[in-house]
């Protein structure tokens, strides 16, 4: 091998090494990514480097992300999610597995207005969790239900994670918004099918509401135009509005935040306790993930300047199968890097690596980024590293043990597998909507 190729060995083992001895992932890109880029380079990298962090900052769309967790973080902080949660459990009641469905139906709705997992889990999880327990639900299927429905919102628009692949694949936000919208409502119903079968074969593990209880309380067809038609709308409005065209991404994220606050003060909630709060979480999120974004530049200027991507195009071309093998290898990467790493950085590191491969086979890059989203959705359920997984057990009642959560979580990811297999044989699911609205 030549010098470079062992130095772009270096940098990714370097960068493997610094995160496994516990170095947070946003230094280890940076150092990685300096150390061998220095090398590589000498001084001339950061001659290079400022004009790429500029081009982070100054990201007209990127400023969707802050607008956007601003909604997510109003909603969450306001008890919105809570008042739907309790009003759709309501009407699911009267069937086994009811509880489950409501559940996975406010992670579509929450997904859809929020977009942030952890806050999704620990709100659904402190709300439902020792509910479900009482009225005798499995604890690993009641875990695992709470678990996969909350990462609902990384393949359900608005998600930040289609905001960042949107913008690394180079396609519109809208157009990825329209090709997840399907795939995402399709995992969401395979989900609510497995619950139903579970109802059937085992309603001891799902059992459904006691009649008397679903009989004291009334005013269910008010309480769902008070608590699910406001945030229902809100979602409408702001995908609505991206998908056709009336908006840039950016535009709707500023809308929405403003509809969340809206929605706040129309409950009542609205207070400066209640501001300061969610801009206290938009702030810490946003900064994460720009904190990542940034270091996440020298690593990368450093590998495309010392030719990893001649070397990654001499790999695939060792591959069998064309193309599909190419996905193939991909999906399985992917997948494998979500035991140990966040969506963001396999997004930023990996994903980039691959992609001059597929636009050379001419692959369609709205299917190719749809099919990696439902992927990386894996990759906060899987062991050992799943963060809906962490996030669950830190609210977790002491009934709630780690066997408990995980095993939970593997039937969830079996079914996030057979989405993903959709997807793979009919990419149609995601194509078709993008295309019947001229995107």
């Amino acid at each position: 091998m030549s010098g470079n190729e062992w130095l772009i060995l270096a940098l990714i083992g370097g960068f493997l090494t610094l995160m496994m001895i516990g170095v947070p992932v946003a230094i280890s890109l940076a150092v990685s990514g300096f150390t061998v880029g220095f090398i590589g380079f000498g001084p001339m990298l950061f001659s290079l480097l400022p004009a790429r962090l500029y081009g982070v900052v100054t990201n007209y769309t990127m400023l969707a992300i802050p607008l956007f967790v601003f909604m997510g973080v109003m909603l969450e902080k306001s008890r919105v999610a809570e008042d739907m949660l309790e009003t759709i459990g309501r009407l699911m009641g009267p069937v086994n597995g009811g509880m489950g469905i409501a559940i996975v139906i406010v992670g579509v709705l929450m997904g859809a207005s929020t977009g942030i997992v952890g806050a999704t889990v620990v709100t659904v999880a402190m709300l439902t969790l020792p509910t479900l327990m009482r009225r005798g639900y499995a604890p690993s299927i009641a875990s695992g239900t709470i678990c996969a429905s909350g990462t609902l919102g990384q393949i359900i628009p608005p998600s930040l994670v289609l905001i960042l692949l949107a913008e690394i694949v180079g396609e519109s936000v809208g157009t990825l918004f329209a090709a997840a919208f399907l795939p995402g409502l399709v995992l969401a119903l395979v989900y609510v099918v497995f619950l139903l079968i579970l109802g059937r074969w085992r309603p001891s593990w799902v059992p459904a509401i006691p009649a008397g209880e679903r009989a004291t309380s009334g005013g269910l067809g008010r309480d769902l135009l008070r608590t699910v038609l406001p945030p229902l709308l809100l979602m409408m409005a702001v995908l609505g509005s991206i998908i056709a065209g009336i908006a840039a991404p950016t535009e709707a994220a500023s809308m929405g935040a403003l509809g969340s606050a809206l929605i706040a003060l129309a409950a009542r909630r609205m207070n400066a306790t209640l501001l300061r709060e969610t801009l206290h979480g938009t702030l810490t999120i946003t900064a994460m993930v720009f904190f990542i974004l940034l270091c996440a530049q020298p690593f990368a200027l450093a590998f495309r300047g010392l030719g990893g991507d001649n070397l990654v195009h001499e790999l695939f071309a060792l591959l069998p199968g064309g193309e599909i093998g190419a996905v193939l290898f991909l999906m399985l990467l992917l997948f494998v890097l979500g035991f140990f790493l966040e969506w963001i950085e396999i997004s930023y590191i990996a994903l980039p690596m691959f992609l001059p491969v597929f636009h050379g086979y001419g692959t369609d890059m709205v299917w190719l980024a749809t099919l990696v989203a439902m992927n990386l959705q894996m990759s906060f359920l899987t062991p050992p590293f799943g963060w809906a997984l962490f996030f669950l057990k830190g609210v977790a009642p002491p009934g709630i043990t780690t066997r408990h959560i995980y095993l939970g979580a593997l039937p969830f990811v079996l079914l996030q597998m057979l989405a993903v297999m959709i997807l793979f044989f009919v990419p149609e699911v995601a194509t078709w909507l993008p295309k019947a609205i001229g995107w």
